[in-house]
């Protein structure tokens, strides 16, 4: 995996890379007004189909109603349906909790003549995000996409805190020495993430390993740190700093280590670093980048041998190791009086806030994977079937106006406009609503629209920002002619000026580019119109 100087400045997530398809023209459309036909017709769209619907949430008329019938590539506005899919059965406040549990009994000296386990819950911070106020941290620029960003920005608690708390429970219990730690990972079958690794109910740190680089003088090495620290992986620095002027280059020779469980598992980062270098986004150092947990069930075994050890607690076993699945008893046949523990985490709703804030494809999946726990099912495929018959039988929704093939919004995610719109209307008709409208980046203030302010340069249009509360989507490719954004959205609510909600997509297909960075002038557009709907409707 090479990183250079002209790594792709991106601000909301690219859910994947796959072939170009065919566009066309954006046709008609007399309900769209002048200034907003204006964008549409500019020369960059000359290729390109655009979609906006728009209605007044109170009344339900329909104001705006471009492009009806055609299927979008969305994105990650497909993160709305697997969001509010959860919320609408848990609740905003559903706690996650995840049990350790014995096998085996206790002596009176508190050793254990067994091992514990940890039932994974799909718990996706495991504590790892707590502030020391409490509260739940989350910055725009979110390591899970460092890769595409080219950059992170990370939060500043102990990506291990869950993992210790669990540690000293256990010896607070008077447990001084087991055989083992298993990692019961069962409940849901594991899913195949961008070819990255496979996606499952235990995380740690995010399924990431942060690397955090700083130059120091020219000519000698560059400053490497990671975190979490662990046995369990390691990184062997060759990266050198260089003078000013000099090109950016980065090498990971394990970006996705497949060797997470064996001893000795490194990764060797090389290449040079420029005294003078300004990393994307924050324009300041650390530079950081990941590497990818790929097996999170050995590495959450391992941290918590390494933990339980640092609490007092003995444990046997190799620290390193495969996860010994072969000890698992059968699934949910765990009694009440071998619980040794408990770990209870944070709301869905901060979850949820999570990933649609930063666009936290692996936090999707989860979550959509858990509603299908709710549904009797316990995989990907059961799961997306169990979800058309909830749209279509209970929702109404006509089944060829989406194709939805993860939680995500990744790959081939299609939908009409109406699909998406109506499902912000249910929305607004449950429980939970409060906290999933609180869940969506708010334009021009933090998350994925948080560089969204094109319109902030007119004076008639600043009052948008704030107002505005819509979850974007981008899926762009590219080949050896350049870039295309196959997918660019936003969809969510405006608090119009006039005192009105209006429920919107805005979404625009088949835009070729020159560079991927000229796609800030996509979203820009689309903040713009978004804050023509504000101001003129």
């Amino acid at each position: 995996m090479k990183y250079r100087k002209a790594l792709l400045t991106v601000l909301l997530v690219l859910t994947a890379v796959f072939g170009l398809e065919g566009g066309c023209s954006s046709g008609g459309g007399s309900d769209v007004p002048a200034n907003i036909r204006a964008i549409f017709d500019k020369p960059l769209y000359s290729d390109s189909v655009w979609g906006l619907r728009v209605l007044d949430l109170e009344t339900g008329e329909v104001l705006i109603n471009h492009k009806p019938d055609y299927d979008f590539y969305i994105g990650s506005v497909r993160k709305i349906f697997s969001t509010g899919e959860l919320f609408n059965e848990i609740g905003p406040d559903h706690i996650f909790i995840t049990p350790i549990y014995k096998e085996g009994e206790i002596d009176g000296s508190g050793v254990l003549d067994g091992d514990l386990i940890l039932v994974a819950s799909g718990d996706i911070s495991m504590g790892g995000r707590t502030k020391a106020n409490g509260q739940f941290a989350i910055t725009d620029f979110d390591h899970n996409e460092a890769r595409s960003f080219g950059n992170a920005q990370l939060t500043k608690p102990d990506p291990l805190k869950g993992y210790k708390t669990i540690a000293e429970q256990i010896a607070a219990s008077g447990i001084t020495r087991v055989d083992d730690v298993v990692i019961d990972d069962r409940l849901w079958e594991p899913f195949p993430f961008r070819g990255e690794f496979d996606l499952r109910p235990i995380f740690v740190n995010d399924d990431c390993v942060d690397l955090i680089m700083n130059p120091m003088s020219p000519g000698t090495d560059a400053s490497v740190d990671w975190r979490p620290k662990s046995a369990a992986f390691g990184v062997v620095n060759d990266l050198v700093t260089s003078g000013p002027g000099t090109e950016f280059m980065l090498e990971l020779d394990q970006a996705d280590p497949g060797c997470i469980g064996e001893p000795g598992c490194t990764s060797t980062v090389t290449g040079q670093l420029p005294v003078d270098f300004v990393p994307p986004f924050t324009n300041e150092f650390p530079l950081v980048q990941i590497f990818r947990i790929t097996e999170p069930q050995n590495y959450a075994r391992t941290v918590l041998i390494e933990l339980l050890e640092d609490a007092g607690v003995t444990v046997l076993a190799d620290t390193v190791a495969q996860n010994p699945v072969a000890k698992l008893p059968p699934r949910n046949s765990y009694s009440e009086d071998d619980l040794v523990t408990t770990f209870a985490s944070f709301p869905y709703k901060d979850y949820a806030k999570l990933i649609n804030k930063v666009s936290y494809n692996l936090g999707a999946n989860a979550a959509f994977l858990l509603w299908g726990i709710t549904q009797g099912v316990d995989n990907m495929d059961d799961a997306l079937a169990a979800e058309r018959e909830l749209l279509t039988s209970v929702y109404g929704f006509p089944g060829g106006d989406f194709s939805f093939v993860n939680g995500d919004g990744g790959g081939e995610t299609t939908a009409k406009n109406e699909v998406v719109t109506k499902w912000l209307e249910i929305m607004t008709e449950q429980p939970a609503f409060g906290a999933f409208f609180d869940s969506l980046p708010i334009l021009a203030v933090d998350g994925s629209m948080v560089f969204v302010d094109g319109f902030l340069s007119d004076p008639t249009l600043a009052g948008a920002k704030g107002q505005v509360h819509a979850k974007t989507g981008t899926f762009a490719a590219g080949d050896e002619t350049g870039f295309v954004v196959k997918g660019e959205a936003f969809a969510g609510y405006i608090d119009t000026k006039s005192g009105r909600r209006l429920v919107y997509q805005i979404v625009v297909n088949n835009v070729r580019l020159n560079a991927l960075i000229d796609i800030l002038e996509v979203i820009q557009d689309e903040g713009i119109i978004s804050a023509i709907l504000w101001r003129d409707y």
